[in-house]
């Protein structure tokens, strides 16, 4: 770059920060971007947690007075956010006064079915329990940064549950059609051991594509093995399912659990939550019959560091920031690793355990990226 002076005035110098103060407007113009989708989460979830939506679903159309003495709801406040969600494109307002409110047919899966594969509450409520906790996170922050997963909440539990129960429920199939010789053992029968299953569901649907096999689901949060086995329970294969909660990385209480080996591990978006991810892989790897293997689902994230990275990259990222590395490292001691997951990191974990032929699956998924891991 030339420099000119001009009335004491270096140009190239002036030229930088009108560049800068260039970058600096649009990362505000940014921020301010992502205000409004912020919000509206958050609005979404309000409707949610009262039942408006299914409320309003129900109704058909309905005025904010009707609504609210369906409801019991004050009529000022519901006026305000029916208002606002149909500023925001989410309810259909009719013209006239008093106004009346509809939910459009093609968004009632969206917010009411949690088995669709369109439903996307469950977005909103993770949102909302992540801010929830947000001062605690940033309370402990600065020393240590543990928060416990109990301790983020029910919103944060039902979050992930509503995220994740339709790929379980419809894809989760597909998935298995990437082990086709795992498949054809527990079409026979055999035992599947469901790491880190949460609420349960992911252990339903195993249970389901597979009615000859026996499952067997551990997580270490108290909360969502009682809600699992009310889950297995309610869907029919309470008999084939049991749970267990405790440590995934212990290879001595999963053995006291298991008794006896199986054909499958499953491991859907929990391997980076462990306290230590390769001591996790080499408890579970003992479980398996000879042939057996692991099926691994996990963040689907850039293959090294990329800096501005991929949204997919953004979204984990900040995840780990304000959830998983602070619950990971409330649970003491081993390799907190964070929600970002690349490919390398888990092929040579496998590796270093003894899993010599993992491999990444051609298996597609907006956010996640599969292993298998076998001897």
């Amino acid at each position: 770059m030339t420099t000119h002076v001009h009335d004491g005035v270096d140009t190239a110098e002036a030229e930088l920060r009108a560049a800068e103060a260039d970058e600096g407007a649009a990362l505000t113009m940014r921020l301010l971007a992502s205000l409004t989708p912020a919000l509206e989460l958050l609005t979404v979830e309000l409707g949610l947690r009262h039942g408006i939506y299914a409320s309003i679903d129900q109704a058909g159309a309905v005025t904010s007075a009707e609504l609210s003495a369906q409801t019991g709801i004050t009529e000022r406040q519901l006026r305000e956010w029916l208002d606002q969600q149909a500023i925001a494109g989410i309810l259909l307002a009719d013209s006239g006064e008093p106004r009346r409110y509809r939910l459009p047919g093609a968004f009632r899966p969206v917010l009411l079915d949690p088995t669709s594969p369109l439903h996307g509450a469950g977005l909103a409520e993770m949102f909302a329990g992540i801010a929830e906790t947000f001062d605690d996170v940033a309370a402990t922050f600065p020393h240590g940064g543990a928060v416990r997963y109990a301790d983020f909440g029910p919103a944060v539990r039902h979050g992930l549950e509503t995220i994740y129960r339709p790929g379980y429920t419809h894809a989760l199939p597909l998935w298995m059609e990437a082990l086709p010789d795992i498949t054809a053992r527990l079409e026979a029968g055999g035992t599947i051991l469901d790491a880190g299953c949460g609420t349960g569901w992911s252990s339903v649907a195993l249970a389901q594509r597979f009615p000859r096999a026996r499952v067997i689901g551990v997580d270490l949060d108290e909360a969502s093995i009682d809600e699992a086995r009310r889950h297995a329970a309610a869907s029919g294969v309470g008999d084939r399912v049991s749970f267990a909660c405790l440590d995934a990385t212990d290879a001595g209480a999963i053995s006291r659990v298991v008794d006896g080996e199986v054909a499958l591990v499953t491991v859907f978006l929990a391997l980076h939550d462990m306290r230590d991810p390769r001591r996790g892989l080499a408890a579970l790897s003992s479980t398996l019959e000879p042939g057996g293997a692991i099926l691994i689902g996990d963040a689907q994230v850039s293959d090294e560091f990329v800096a501005p990275g991929t949204d997919t990259d953004r979204m984990f990222s900040a995840f780990s920031v304000l959830h998983c590395l602070p619950a990971t490292l409330a649970e003491g001691g081993g390799h907190a690793h964070g929600t970002v997951l690349r490919a390398p990191s888990v092929i040579a974990w496998g590796r270093d355990v003894g899993l010599a032929h993992a491999r990444q699956l051609p298996i597609e998924h907006p956010a996640w990226s599969f292993y298998r891991l076998n001897a």
